[in-house]
């Protein structure tokens, strides 16, 4: 049944249901037959470093395991302080884009960093 319209007449396309009469189009497992969020978008999912604090957009974080870098002869250290990180929705393991010190942009996973 269509969260919008109320409609029967829905059908799969995907991952996602239509609506044949109005078109709107929702996932099914995102809250049940009432629709996504109160305004019909998605739920984000909270990004959490190592040992399980919500990480967020400016964030510090240092490195808790020592990291190799492709084409890189040097390693990173744990313990490196990253500032002022982004974060990624949708791009894989790698939901961190961050500047690190002496070796430029990069994508880190969450589960290697911890928050300051």
């Amino acid at each position: 049944m269509c969260p919008e319209c109320a409609s029967e007449f829905t059908y799969e396309m995907g991952d996602l249901l239509v609506c044949s009469l109005c078109a709107h189009e929702w996932s099914p497992g995102a809250g049940g037959s009432d629709g996504d969020s109160e305004f019909g978008l998605p739920e984000v999912s909270v990004i959490k470093d190592s040992v399980g604090k919500p990480l967020a957009d400016g964030d510090t974080v240092t490195i808790v395991k020592t990291l190799k870098v492709k084409g890189n002869p040097s390693d990173i250290k744990v313990g490196t302080k990253v500032r002022n990180i982004r974060l990624v929705y949708g791009s894989g393991d790698h939901d961190i884009d961050c500047k690190v010190d002496g070796f430029g942009p990069m994508m880190l996973k969450s589960s290697v960093v911890k928050k300051v």
